[in-house]
């Protein structure tokens, strides 16, 4: 089994680390009342890829600094963050400082990263502490970048070796200083003793009015300490999502990547562009995708399962030899356990299909588990809600239900049990028993030919 990602053990950090995420921005270009951070990329908000990167290392702190929206990042984060407010919002630099007071007593490695640049890697920042730890001993380490249009991003002026000699905004760089491609992606790395030493001494005497976070960079080369910048080897790693737009782009290169790793490892996608998987999906070897395919948080698929056309997954599992679709629908709590098959238009929620069993076409199982070989004929429905209480159906195994048949739980069908199609169940049924719940069929001789001569007489009579 496979996984989106596998951690690989690291040595441990030279010193203890805290990260500051920025995250007070108001997002406005989002046109949303969500937070910017927490919209999702593969069914995960942005912000939690993020943290999820940095818990490699390990921090002994998070602090998010927030501004606009802030009640929304309290509830997200919970516990597992300090909200720190900035309020207003005076440029990076005042937001770092903000996080002065949740950080009172650490002595380690400060970390700055951004909520809106969700892909950074764990090896990267880790690469910028280990920098940080280097014999000459920079005051700051800076990770730059180098895309293919450099646009409006921030310079870094810097020597051969790395050591920075001038980091400038682009709106303040004159036409020389922006000719130079390598730019500014806002992540820095500072021991905590210097973070705020340096930031105390940021002014404002800027085109924007604003304290800037790269001034202290300048300022401590200015005082004769060294600074370096490290660049990634994947502009896109440090890409901020200010849009819609950005943020479709970033979906699509995260899916691209997702795909050639799912084949990589041994499954087949007849059209990997159709195919969307969840941050989380987990899928095994010998697992054939077909075309529009849509997998949400929580799927795992073991070996050798065969996941139908126009099918979408969510919070299920599938063991070894399962087959689904085309156009099933498994939500949450759906089990299928080795050999079972979902066929066209079935719907699973909270519901287990034993081993070996088939729900072949147009059913749906809800809070039911249903026996090793057992079928379910087309158009069964599990009665489960009553308007306000969920309720169990229980089949069991080898058990017959046929089609059409409404099984209104709370109820148990016994092993080798048959259920007659078009059955009304409201009561248990024994083991090797048949139920039939019909009406009984009434028969006129005639009835309708003689309906259809008066209905055809009285359609003449009032055209004339």
């Amino acid at each position: 089994m496979t996984s989106a990602s596998t951690p690989v053990a690291q040595a441990p950090l030279a010193a203890p680390l805290a990260i500051v995420v920025l995250a007070a921005g108001k997002g406005t270009r989002m046109k949303s009342e969500l937070h910017k951070v927490l919209h999702p990329i593969a069914g995960r908000p942005m912000l939690e890829h993020l943290l999820a990167s940095a818990q490699d290392l390990a921090p002994e702190r998070q602090v998010v600094v927030a501004g606009h929206g802030r009640e929304q990042l309290e509830k997200a984060l919970g516990m597992r963050a300090t909200i720190a407010v900035q309020e207003p919002q005076l440029g990076t630099g005042h937001a770092v400082q903000q996080a002065e007071t949740a950080l009172a007593g650490f002595d380690g490695d400060v970390l700055i990263l951004y909520g809106d640049v969700p892909f950074v890697r764990a090896d990267t920042m880790r690469a910028m502490i280990e920098r940080l730890h280097a014999p000459d001993a920079p005051a700051v380490v800076v990770l730059g970048f180098q895309p293919s249009d450099p646009l409006q991003y921030g310079r870094v002026l810097a020597h051969d070796d790395g050591r920075i000699a001038m980091m400038v905004e682009y709106k303040d760089a004159t036409d020389e200083q922006r000719a130079c491609r390598l730019c500014n992606s806002g992540l820095m790395a500072v021991k905590s003793a210097d973070l705020f030493d340096l930031l105390a001494k940021v002014g404002n005497e800027n085109s924007q009015g604003e304290y800037y976070l790269v001034d202290i960079v300048n300022i401590a080369t200015l005082e004769g300490r060294a600074c370096a910048v490290i660049v990634t080897d994947d502009p896109d790693e440090v890409g901020g999502i200010n849009s819609r737009g950005e943020l479709a782009e970033a979906e699509g290169r995260w899916q691209a990547k997702r795909r050639i790793q799912a084949m990589a490892q041994g499954a087949t996608l007849i059209a990997p562009e159709t195919v969307f998987f969840s941050w989380d999906t987990r899928i095994g070897r010998d697992v054939t995708i077909e075309p529009n395919v849509v997998f949400g948080p929580g799927v795992t698929v073991a070996d050798n399962v065969v996941i139908h056309a126009f099918s979408h997954l969510e919070g299920a599992t599938l063991e070894s030899g399962v087959a689904i679709g085309p156009y099933a629908r498994l939500r949450p709590g759906a089990v299928l356990r080795a050999g079972s098959k979902v066929g066209n238009f079935v719907e699973m929620k909270n519901a287990v299909l034993g081993e070996g069993a088939k729900a072949n076409h147009l059913t749906y199982l809800g809070d039911a588990t249903v026996g090793a070989g057992a079928n379910i004929g087309a158009g069964t429905i599990t009665c489960n809600y009553d308007g306000y209480f969920k309720h169990q159906t229980v089949i069991g195994e080898r058990a017959f239900i046929g089609s059409n048949s409404a099984l209104v739980a709370p109820v148990k069908i016994g092993a080798d049990a048959i259920v007659a199609a078009g059955s009304a169940v409201t009561r248990d049924v024994a083991d090797g028993e048949l139920r039939l719940v019909r009406g009984e069929q009434l028969v006129k001789p005639g009835w309708a030919d003689r309906f259809h001569d008066a209905m055809k007489k009285k359609k003449a009579e009032k055209e004339d």
